[in-house]
């Protein structure tokens, strides 16, 4: 661990600096981002707030993909927590010290910790990919898991984005809830499964949201339509 050096910020927003043992048993899923995140006029990346529905926060992105993976991360019922550029990483390269900030921490269910990386393959070049790995053996040694996300699949995250919309608890209306739940007790058709409940206009942002929050299921790898066999979840 003596070949990394960790910066990151403590809850009363100070910056903390040590050797890599320092970022072990810190809560990165909660906090602030070591970088800022700027918006101006003809800049190339795609700045922006993810609004997290499991943590109930803003989380920041500053490309589409970045925002796509929020978006897979909130959806993941293993993910407890999550945050963006949680951590500089430093190391040497013979020369000078490297320094690469991930794009995201995730905290899992059982307690171990997983960093994130989000670059398009068509953008990697040789120095990202030297960070990338660095970052993998840094992560090994402190126990983590480490991810580089070049993409999604377009349907899935097509029908992931759609769900999304509804991610909101506003959209958990009752009785329709109940209903909701009820009917899908037996795979059926979604639309069918909705009109038997009420008016679809009506019920269905209540279905999309029990889809969201996987406590109605379907089979996000293929386009989701009104003939999608839905059934009951694992929640």
């Amino acid at each position: 661990m003596q070949d990394f050096e960790v910066v990151f910020t403590d809850p009363a927003g100070g910056e903390v600096r040590g050797p890599l043992s320092a970022a072990a048993d810190v809560a990165f899923e909660k906090v602030s981002p070591v970088r800022r995140f700027p918006s101006y006029r003809g800049q190339r990346s795609n700045p922006g707030f993810y609004y997290s529905a499991s943590t109930g926060a803003h989380v920041p992105f500053e490309s589409w993909l970045e925002r796509d993976e929020a978006m897979a991360l909130d959806f993941d019922p293993n993910v407890v927590g999550f945050a963006a550029q949680p951590l500089w990483l430093s190391w040497p390269d013979g020369v000078r010290a490297r320094w690469h900030a991930p794009d995201f921490f995730a905290r899992l269910s059982g307690g171990r910790g997983v960093v994130i990386d989000c670059r398009p393959a068509e953008r990697i070049k040789p120095k990202d990919e030297a960070a990338f790995a660095a970052t993998e053996r840094a992560c090994g040694q402190l126990g983590w898991g480490y991810r580089l996300v070049t993409g999604h699949d377009p349907v899935w995250l097509a029908n992931l984005a759609w769900l999304a919309g509804y991610r909101h608890r506003r959209h958990r209306i009752e009785p329709a809830v109940s209903a909701l739940l009820a009917a899908f007790t037996q795979p059926r058709p979604l639309i069918e499964g909705a009109r038997s409940v009420g008016d679809p206009i009506a019920v269905l942002p209540a279905l999309y949201h029990l889809l969201w929050s996987r406590e109605l299921i379907v089979d996000l790898a293929v386009r989701l339509e009104g003939w999608s066999i839905v059934a009951g979840g694992s929640r």
